[in-house]
């Protein structure tokens, strides 16, 4: 990617007060996968970021699964006549 669009796209800023012992130890982590404190920062939050909002979404739509089964069972419709019918073979069959 050319160096002026990648610099165009990342134009917003966001800044942080951290102590001199959490500088320290974001340097050396920035400096062990040999890239910048500014990348390791953007892309450690992303990911993290990223990841928090999954673990949400997971959360909500597995409440909502769960309400949506158990409304099921508590209303169920009353069985159809292929379902009666399929129940009389079953027991034909098995019982």
């Amino acid at each position: 990617m050319p160096q002026a669009a990648y610099a165009a796209k990342r134009n917003a800023r966001l800044d942080a007060r951290v102590s001199q012992k959490e500088k320290d130890l974001i340097e050396a982590a920035a400096s062990l996968r040999g890239i910048s404190v500014t990348d390791f920062l953007r892309t450690t939050v992303t990911d993290a970021a990223q990841r928090i909002i999954r673990e949400s979404e997971v959360l909500i739509l597995a409440e909502r699964s769960r309400r949506i089964f158990v409304e099921a069972l508590l209303n169920a419709p009353k069985p159809n006549d292929a379902a009666l019918a399929a129940a009389r073979r079953f027991r034909r069959e098995v019982g």
